[in-house]
């Protein structure tokens, strides 16, 4: 039975309807600065903690709940008669409900704010009644969320003013994953405040958003859960229609709106790409949005069926209709106009995702991947080249095969290693991806590159006169040869093999351009 509740919120969503509840129920209510204030004004009769306790609250608030009158109400076992006489004893009264949510520490760091005042928000009575209430749940219910006062109202009102214990659990459960969340939080924040990338503890939280119908098999369950600070894309998106995003849907959305983003509308115009099981197999610029998207669908059409299209503008008209003639899983884009969504509306089965704007490209952040018993965290692979494109060969690339050279090797940043990227007025004409061997890459993209011909109608694969990208070195000359079989021109790849001289003497040999970026881009 709820007989006195301590409620102390910093989120008072639903509070004058929650504290007007137990008051009606006779349920004593004790509370502290801001809450008691508002429940005041809402007509509800509240004590004041320190009336209880005895003791003022000090240190402008400081200290004000860490009492034993208070730990003491919410840990007391009534079972337990040596608990029984100890409250008697020292004049401790049963405290049956605590409802506190904390000191908004994560609104405070994500709204920039300075040292002192994000520390004077890290909340100390709150997670320590909260971890109290949760421990002793088999007595004290807990409540962290104003979205469940219904649910803890809804049972007080079924079990004649009690809550029962399968709600007590959950409930319970619920707050020692927010104070978890929260100190994961602060150790986050500290260890950046400290430019401290890989401190000796890592603490990871996440809020769940959905939980999906299965994972990437159907025999494996899956959900997906928001993590850390928010980075513009599929955990920000907006859904406008569509049905539910699988495991698959979001893994391969992700990856297409990361790779468009590194084309900034601003610079570099248009760009659209179309992924398939998180690799490219079509990004393109453009004169427009429809230009970009008919020119990256012309690179692997066959692949394109099924597939996730993302886009560096916002989605108009004409490029809605260019999309709805193949069969496509999902569209994400920072904004779709209304007549683009009038196009796509009859097509209720595709999911268009609206993100508001584009993940920044060069942010530095972090990526995590589990292992058996532990995770690897590296931080993003937020550059492009060590700075100037060394050219190693005798003949230097033009300026239009310089700009396609740094377009494929963009893409191929985003390619499955390991990597080759033919490319050819700012659109990619052959991909090859996750091969064992470099030369079989570059191999596959051709034989790609030879169906889209033959699709399209054309006597030669685009491949000639294009440029390749390779994301690691070539470690003997046989995948640079097969890039000049294909018809290249240039070639753009890190360099650094203990090969170098035979595969630049092959370019030249070829009469071909290469330059060396100095970074690879290995993506596993």
């Amino acid at each position: 039975m709820i007989r006195r509740a301590i409620l102390s919120v910093s989120d008072k969503s639903g509070l004058e309807e929650f504290g007007t509840f137990l008051a009606k129920r006779g349920v004593e209510i004790l509370s502290t600065g801001g809450t008691a204030r508002a429940l005041r004004d809402a007509g509800v009769i509240v004590g004041d903690v320190s009336d209880y306790t005895g003791f003022p609250e000090t240190m402008d608030g400081r200290v004000k709940t860490l009492h034993p009158k208070v730990h003491g109400g919410i840990l007391a076992l009534r079972d337990a008669a040596s608990h029984r006489d100890a409250m008697d004893r020292h004049g401790i009264a049963a405290i049956d409900l605590v409802v506190v949510n904390l000191y908004p520490f994560e609104e405070t760091v994500a709204k920039g704010a300075p040292f002192e005042e994000c520390v004077e928000n890290v909340d100390i009575g709150g997670p320590a009644m909260i971890r109290s209430a949760a421990k002793n749940h088999a007595h004290v219910t807990v409540v962290v969320d104003p979205s469940d006062y219904r649910a803890v109202m809804d049972d007080m009102g079924a079990n004649g003013g009690a809550v029962g214990e399968d709600l007590r659990r959950r409930l319970a459960a619920k707050a020692y994953a927010r104070t978890g969340a929260y100190d994961a939080a602060i150790s986050s924040w500290f260890a950046g405040e400290l430019e401290d990338p890989f401190p000796e503890r890592l603490v990871l939280s996440g809020k769940r958003r959905d939980v999906l119908r299965y994972g990437e098999n159907p025999h494996q369950e899956a959900a997906f859960y928001f993590g850390g600070t928010p980075r513009p894309g599929i955990a920000t998106a907006n859904q406008i229609q569509g049905k539910a995003l699988s495991f698959n849907n979001l893994n391969d959305t992700d990856a297409a709106y990361e790779l468009v983003a590194e084309f900034d509308p601003g610079h570099h115009g248009p760009a659209v790409a179309i992924i398939k099981h998180a690799n490219p197999c079509g990004v393109a610029l453009g004169d427009s949005l429809v230009d970009a998207y008919r020119k990256a669908l012309a690179c692997d059409p066959v692949s394109a069926f099924g597939g996730i299209i993302a886009l560096n503008s916002a989605l108009d008209r004409e490029t809605a209709e260019g999309i709805s003639g193949i069969f496509t899983e999902a569209i994400i884009a920072p904004d779709a106009d209304n007549a683009a969504r009038e196009v796509l509306a009859g097509k209720e089965n595709l999911r268009l995702l609206l993100a508001g704007s584009l993940p920044d490209p060069t942010s530095r952040g972090m990526t995590v991947r589990s292992l058996a018993g532990g995770y690897l965290v590296q931080t993003r692979d937020d550059q492009l080249t060590s700075g100037e494109l060394e050219v190693v060969t005798k003949r230097k690339p033009s300026s239009s095969e310089t700009s396609d050279l740094i377009f494929a090797f963009t893409v191929a940043k985003h390619v499955k290693s390991n990597t080759i990227v033919y490319a050819k007025n700012g659109a990619t004409v052959g991909i090859g991806a996750g091969q064992m061997s470099r030369v079989d890459s570059a191999r596959l993209a051709v034989r790609k590159a030879e169906e889209a011909a033959r699709e399209a109608g054309h006597a030669e694969p685009a491949t000639r006169g294009s440029v390749a990208a390779s994301d690691a070195f070539f470690p003997f000359a046989d995948g640079l040869l097969a890039a000049a079989e294909a018809g290249v021109t240039a070639v753009i790849q890190p360099g650094g093999s203990m090969r170098d001289d035979e595969v630049i003497a092959a370019a030249d040999g070829a009469g071909i351009a290469m330059v060396f970026a100095g970074l690879r881009h290995f993506r596993h």
